[in-house]
């Protein structure tokens, strides 16, 4: 063995944990390639005003279902609407619904989790007794029912604003149960520590020792589930917009404008494959994402 291939080992070992991360999601082409794609779309979401600042609801009557031209390259609508336009802002609705619906998701779980796990007891019990009967429901049907039940009487629909936040509160309320088990499963792991012994025995409040010695120790498992749920809020939204209980016009959805294509696919298959393959590609990428950062963060795949 070469002095090179013994201190390479060595040279990893002496890494920080995140460093060590880094490197491996440096050398792993998976990786890189999924996430330049989410940074593009995230750059997409921000500045869709400035790619495309004719806006998305544009309507060309004179044009309708026109073919792809360079004034539209992917084509129009049933209305005349650009459909690159409405792809591009529909990164911002799909990432926006996402990050809000994460957000909601870390907030109940997280805060659940480690209550659970950290006292256990009857707290753990009756907690996890809520997260059983949450986890009874399918996800998807659970959230068409919840968006369902504030859906107004025959012949009227919901503002888009309204059915924005009716999605947030549905999804958000679907996908914490997930999050709270894997938090818990985590501090049930970790409250028996010796450290976290030590802080009991000086005397450490239990708020600071879930804040300051238990959550750091969990934050890994977390960031690879968020990244991923991340990718099933997106599916989840489409298909809600798809069955027409999501995302509510003018707003451009994914899931929308694959509904709306479908009764043109033969004859304009450019519509019902832009946001098709858009929507894989974007799901495939954070799940493809998620797999990567939970290797590189894997303290047992170190050298």
């Amino acid at each position: 063995m070469t002095d090179q291939a013994m201190t390479e080992p060595l040279a990893s070992r002496s890494l920080s944990p995140a460093a060590e991360a880094w490197r491996r999601l440096r050398h792993n082409p998976v990786a890189l390639v999924c996430g330049a794609f989410i940074v593009t779309l995230l750059f997409v979401a921000l500045f869709a005003n400035v790619l495309k600042p004719e806006g998305y609801d544009r309507a060309d009557f004179a044009h309708t279902y026109a073919d792809a031209s360079a004034a539209h390259p992917l084509g129009a609508d049933q209305q005349g609407r650009d459909v690159l336009a409405r792809l591009l802002y529909g990164v911002r609705i799909s990432l926006g619904v996402s990050v809000v619906v994460v957000t909601i998701e870390v907030v109940i779980g997280l805060t659940l989790g480690l209550i659970a796990g950290y006292y256990g007891g009857w707290i753990d019990t009756a907690l996890m007794r809520v997260t059983d009967v949450m986890f009874s429901f399918p996800d998807i049907l659970l959230a068409i029912l919840l968006v369902a039940v504030v859906q107004p009487g025959p012949g009227k629909v919901l503002s888009p604003q309204v059915s924005l936040i009716t999605l947030f509160a549905a999804l958000g309320l679907v996908y914490w149960p997930g999050l709270a088990r894997l938090v818990r499963g985590q501090a049930l792991a970790l409250r028996g520590r010796e450290y976290i012994e030590a802080a009991r025995a000086m005397g450490v409040r239990d708020h600071t020792i879930i804040v300051k010695h238990l959550f750091p120790n969990i934050l890994s498992p977390i960031i690879v589930q968020v990244t991923q749920d991340i990718a099933q809020v997106m599916l989840a939204e489409a298909t809600l917009s798809f069955l027409g209980l999501g995302i509510q016009p003018p707003f451009p959805s994914w899931g929308r404008m694959i509904q709306d294509a479908l009764s043109v696919k033969e004859t304009h298959p450019l519509l019902l494959l832009a946001p098709t393959v858009a929507l894989g590609l974007t799901v495939m990428a954070f799940n493809f994402f998620g797999d990567a950062l939970r290797d590189a963060l894997d303290p047992r795949l170190r050298e």
